[in-house]
């Protein structure tokens, strides 16, 4: 038998089970480790709007601003792209591609939804009651907090879309499986940190 017949292409060897299990554990300590961090920033925006929301100057006030309605809607729409995040993640783990990015989707516009619904609420708060966020020290505090975590919905959202654009045509992967399981957490940690806002900020501003 010929070397040539012995020989064997690298590139069809399949992949190694050990390194790619190694991957995905290291991808999801560094995720935790940085989701650590984000906890501590957020509980500091979260000290410094509790400790600033009187310093008004004489501007609006918590209860002049805040409504149940949008807030309600804001939340119910980001509370129910973390569920369907949650089927995708069992699709996923049943290996249909197909539901999967159809779930991914949903949760995509589910977020998108979110982001209107959040533009539109600050518009509102600049056009029809001149709170911006050098109003007062309660203005920047509110702005921080409220569009950091919106700046994390967007990247959360960048994210997810890259993933779905470039696998595509890819399907689904030992390689990139874990990739959308990481995914899936960290747009977890976005809803609970909304949860917190929802309540320290608009339940608890509207009572006062």
């Amino acid at each position: 038998m010929s070397h040539h017949e012995h020989s064997i292409d690298p590139a069809k060897l399949p992949e190694d089970p050990s390194r790619v299990t190694m991957e995905g554990k290291h991808k999801h300590l560094g995720l935790w480790i940085f989701l650590g961090g984000e906890t501590v920033l957020f509980a500091c925006l979260f000290g410094t709007y509790l400790a600033l929301k009187n310093s008004t100057a004489g501007g609006p006030t918590t209860q002049d601003l805040y409504g149940l309605e949008l807030v309600f809607l804001m939340t119910l729409l980001l509370l129910t792209s973390s569920l369907t995040s949650v089927y995708a993640i069992y699709h996923m783990k049943n290996n249909d591609f197909k539901k999967m990015q159809l779930w991914f989707g949903i949760t995509a516009l589910l977020g998108l939804g979110f982001l209107a619904c959040e533009i539109y609420e600050f518009a509102h708060y600049i056009t029809d009651f001149e709170f911006t966020f050098r109003s007062s020290a309660f203005g920047s505090a509110f702005y921080t907090l409220v569009g950091f975590h919106g700046g994390h919905v967007i990247f959360g959202l960048s994210w997810l879309i890259a993933l779905m654009a470039r696998n595509a045509k890819r399907g689904l992967s030992t390689y990139n499986a874990p990739k959308y399981n990481t995914f899936a957490l960290y747009w977890h940690f976005i809803d609970v940190v909304w949860v917190f806002i929802f309540t320290v900020v608009y339940l608890m501003g509207m009572v006062g």
